[in-house]
């Protein structure tokens, strides 16, 4: 029997698998970049991992669409902890993050404007080197990564290097964003013109996209409040890092604020829409009484001459008769009409 006076240990968790992740089943291993200390760019195994890790220089190691085996590394070489690790292999993860000693785990979001769908990075930072791990392309991000190259990195620079991902995957959001101002002033004047369906399928569209990045903008932004008051902090995080945080705060509270103008407008769209659609209706109602009532007359017309009463159209007979009396009642009936609806103002 087991001395102590602790209570029962929880059950050991068990570690995700790729296909549980959603990291996808035909590979075991992502795409793996890694930018040294003196700007080298190069294609990594776990091996040259651990040497780097050994030697303790600091390194940006990149990993797109990871696999089994880049969680085993994360987990083995980088000694992550299992919650953590267990947060990186499950995306669709709410922007956060979280400390576990001298390592942190931040969730980010940026756009792909090229796709119309959110990047998603999980970024694993420490004093001596950060990682990231993406399953979807990012144009901006590859560009980072690029302007990178090259470029020497200084042995304290992982939370000014997480600043400059931060900043890359937020200044995303303001393409798609004007795209979707210029979307709305278009199908304004496509709803003027001629509204259908299509339309309005388009306005549902972009309105699920505009809430679509609003869950994550917003977290995002309370986020980087935390970490540019001071509330939490990355490792090595300086308070010269803290004011280039507050910069990025900046640009998120005006992306939200931008969807928020975005929405109303789509909004106004949608009452544009539904109010032209009613005025064309009352336009095709209009129209439809107009000649429901010039057929009222020559209903009557009709129903007179037609009666079984001889008296009434004694010596009426023959062509001349039914033109003149026929047909030109009838016409004189509806130019009356017209007339009247002219003078009125209904047509």
């Amino acid at each position: 029997m087991p001395g102590g006076g602790g209570g029962p240990r929880p059950p050991p968790r068990p570690q995700p698998r790729a296909e549980e992740a959603g990291m996808g089943d035909e590979a075991t291993a992502g795409t793996r970049v890694l930018i040294s200390a003196d700007g080298t760019v190069e294609a990594v195994d776990r091996g040259h991992v651990e040497a780097l890790l050994t030697e303790g220089r600091f390194f940006w190691l990149d990993v797109h669409r990871p696999g089994a085996d880049d969680l085993a590394l994360l987990r083995d070489v980088f000694r992550l902890h299992p919650l953590a690790l267990e947060d990186v292999a499950h995306f669709n993860q709410r922007p956060k993050i979280d400390e576990y000693g001298d390592q942190a785990l931040v969730v980010l979001y940026g756009a792909n404007e090229d796709e119309d769908r959110l990047v998603e990075v999980h970024a694993v930072l420490s004093g001596r080197y950060l990682v990231t791990l993406h399953r979807d392309d990012c144009p901006a991000f590859a560009d980072l990564r690029r302007r990178a190259a090259g470029q020497r990195l200084a042995a304290d620079e992982a939370a000014a290097l997480l600043y400059v991902v931060a900043d890359a995957l937020v200044d995303s959001f303001f393409p798609p964003l004007a795209a979707v101002d210029d979307r709305v002033d278009s199908l304004q004047d496509e709803i003027l013109a001629r509204p259908d369906d299509a339309q309005l399928a388009e306005v549902f569209r972009l309105k699920h996209q505009l809430v679509t990045w609003r869950k994550v903008v917003t977290p995002q932004r309370d986020l980087f409040a935390r970490l540019a008051g001071g509330t939490v902090a990355v490792p090595g995080m300086s308070e010269e890092a803290r004011r280039y945080y507050r910069d990025v705060y900046d640009h998120l509270i005006r992306i939200a604020e931008l969807l928020e103008g975005s929405r109303d407008l789509l909004s106004g769209t949608m009452d544009v829409y539904l109010s032209t659609v009613s005025n064309r209706l009352n336009e095709v109602m209009r129209q439809l009484t107009v000649v429901a009532t010039l057929f009222m007359p020559l209903s009557w017309v009709v129903g007179f001459f037609g009666m079984n009463f001889g008296a009434m159209v004694r010596g009426v007979d023959g062509w001349l008769a039914f033109a003149g009396l026929g047909l030109g009642s009838q016409a004189a009936a509806v130019a009356v009409m017209l007339y009247l609806f002219r003078r009125r103002g209904w047509m």
